[in-house]
């Protein structure tokens, strides 16, 4: 059930003024290991708390010390006991167990910090543990939620598929770990949420309301080129993991004969490249500049999975290309059919094939494309982002001015 607190914060009318001071602010990430969406939206966080505010540490169940972004990479991290067990190697996730004492110990970390200088703020990114980071006493903790734990709550299929041990540790774990998750929702002041499909999942799960704020895409760096051509192959830019569903891409090329290229690498890469056909091309870990020059020219990028968000999606609308989707989750919300993509409805080639036979082409697409991608810029996820966290210093303090009579 939703708490008496929780229903009352729904009602009552959100006062936004801007703090009085800038405020001292924590930030809180699951781990530093790869440059993915969620780390990009950490280092937009980042930058604007060091621009507009005044950053303290960065907390994590642990990090391999590889380079995320300006803002993150100049902050002090702060890491859990995972660290010293090899967390931030390929098998972390293994280690889910452990991960609600690593929260604890870092929540130990973070009230020692308090003590010695106060802070003012908590920020998490999470997309599985670090939303259930406790702050101090008194101060108030923002989640922008990614997702609720991907392994244990909505891609619990998808996560286990290809591993029969891994299957078994989830069925075996994941109910305790689900007790955990949503009993640690309790140390959430607000939540925002990457997209619509993600604040339905934050509801279910813990039964708290989140705001929509779509995160940022580097509209100023993925961009159309007139002088580059559309060329006859279709596209795919993921991580190869199993909730990806690069399986159904490969299939909707084997039968429609259509050339393929995928970017990414991943736990079922090995797998993916025994079963693809001839016209199906690997190209491995490629940089953002020839990521772009692929969105430019490619004739589509299939989207088959369902995902909470999805940059990608909205990286190859600012160059100018559609997107061929599956119709849930964030795509629902980046995604406008017949003008920038076209969608499927059931995990199957052939609904894949279709949906490529129809997606829109041209210039008017191209057009189209690019300014869907502008509601999704820096600029506007900095707006939203300010005003949220105008909101929880402003509702904190007024709490603590209500203490003081």
């Amino acid at each position: 059930m939703v708490d008496a607190a929780h229903l009352a914060a729904r009602k009552a009318p959100v006062r936004v003024e801007p703090f009085a001071r800038p405020a001292r602010v924590a930030l809180a990430h699951d781990w530093l290991v790869a440059r993915r969406g969620g780390e990009l939206v950490l280092d937009a966080i980042a930058a604007l708390i060091e621009r507009e505010h005044v950053p303290s540490s960065l907390y994590t169940l642990c990090t391999n010390g590889r380079p995320i972004g300006d803002a993150v990479d100049r902050l002090e991290i702060v890491a859990s006991p995972i660290q010293r067990l090899g967390g931030a190697g390929r098998f972390r996730r293994w280690m889910l167990p452990l991960f609600p004492r690593a929260v604890a110990s870092l929540g130990g970390a973070l009230a020692r910090d308090h003590r010695e200088e106060p802070v003012d703020l908590l920020i998490s990114t999470s997309s599985c543990a670090m939303k259930g980071l406790a702050p101090p006493a008194g101060v108030p903790h923002l989640c922008y939620c990614h997702a609720p734990a991907r392994y244990v709550w909505g891609h619990r299929e998808e996560s286990a598929r290809g591993s029969a041990l891994r299957s078994l540790a989830l069925r075996a774990y994941g109910p305790r770990f689900r007790a955990w998750d949503r009993s640690s929702s309790r140390h959430v002041t607000r939540f925002l949420a990457n997209s619509g499909h993600t604040a339905a999942m934050i509801r279910a799960a813990y039964e708290r309301d989140a705001e929509v704020v779509h995160p940022p895409v580097r509209t100023g760096f993925f961009t159309p080129d007139p002088s580059v051509r559309r060329e006859d192959f279709w596209l795919v830019v993921s991580a190869l993991e199993p909730y990806k569903r690069v399986d159904l891409a490969i299939e909707a090329a084997r039968h429609a004969g259509e050339r393929l290229v995928i970017v990414g690498t991943g736990s079922v890469e090995k797998q993916l490249r025994a079963r693809a056909p001839a016209n199906v091309e690997f190209k491995g870990r490629c940089s953002d500049a020839q990521i772009r020059e692929l969105y430019r020219s490619a004739r589509g990028l299939l989207f088959p999975q369902i995902e909470d968000f999805g940059i990608v999606a909205v990286e190859a609308q600012a160059c100018g290309c559609p997107v061929i989707a599956r119709r849930a989750g964030g795509a629902l919300d980046s995604v406008n059919e017949g003008t920038t993509g076209s969608f499927f409805d059931q995990p199957d080639p052939r609904e894949l094939c279709a949906a490529m036979e129809r997606a829109p082409g041209g210039d008017p697409c191209a057009q189209a494309c690019r300014e869907n991608a502008r509601r999704f810029s820096l600029q506007a996820f900095e707006s939203r982002m300010r005003r949220e966290i105008d909101v929880v210093l402003s509702q904190a303090a007024d709490a603590s001015s209500d203490e003081a009579f």
